[in-house]
């Protein structure tokens, strides 16, 4: 029982980062928070799927479902770093590509038949047919790999440990999805719960830091002029 509502909060909080995320990118339209955004949204139907099958409802549709969310999470997690290619046409090039994996995965997850057998008391701890997982990694392997490159690089350039908190958290679930479809089912289970806790500590730091830094600014301002 605990593990369910545990399983249950889990997920409204990715929802809450996700909304948090799509209302930034309203306001600031900036591609990379879209594309976090929705990362963080399949991740909160990845738990949601997992939070149901959990309270005894084991469906193939479900199953099906999981897969094309593990390996979509990590493809467009990753189009939110793709800065790292520096190079406008090639960002151009692996998001077309991204997306048409992300796609075929799709089709591929709700045609082949996933076994209701790789649940075990409430857990998904099997592994999916061979043929998804060969057509997903189209998907996790460039994927796992700009993500590696983008925190390399921001690890070196940045200076706000805010930041490298959610990128490491954004990186954890997308590593948590690669390493389902490389035959680690429980892992994403581990990784959306600590990705979820980096993601928010970096959330809730760097909106400290923002309040600080606008109260400094108009301070400053409202200085007397000697």
């Amino acid at each position: 029982m605990a593990i369910g509502v545990s399983l249950g909060l889990l997920t409204l909080a990715l929802a809450f980062l996700s909304v948090r995320g799509f209302l930034q990118y309203a306001e600031r339209r900036v591609r990379m928070q879209l594309m976090w955004a929705s990362g963080l949204a399949l991740s909160a139907g990845a738990m949601a799927v997992e939070t149901i099958i959990y309270a005894g409802i084991v469906d193939m549709l479900l199953l099906q479902a999981y897969v094309f969310l593990s390996a979509a999470l990590v493809g467009v997690l990753s189009l939110g770093a793709t800065k790292v290619l520096r190079s406008p046409r090639i960002e151009r090039v692996y998001e077309i590509y991204t997306l048409a994996c992300i796609a075929l995965v799709g089709i591929a997850a709700f045609s082949v038949r996933v076994p209701t057998s790789i649940v075990q008391a409430g857990v998904i701890t099997g592994n999916p047919p061979l043929l998804l997982i060969l057509i997903s990694t189209l998907v996790t392997g460039p994927a796992t790999v700009v993500l590696l490159a983008s925190a390399a690089v921001s690890l070196r350039r940045s200076r706000k440990w805010q930041t490298l908190l959610m990128i490491a958290g954004a990186l954890v679930l997308g590593a948590g999805g690669t390493l389902y479809i490389a035959s680690f089912p429980v892992a994403l289970y581990y990784a959306e719960f600590i990705g979820i806790v980096l993601l928010f500590l970096g959330l809730v730091s760097l909106q400290k830091l923002a309040a600080a830094t606008s109260a400094g600014e108009h301070a400053g301002s409202s200085t007397p002029a000697e």
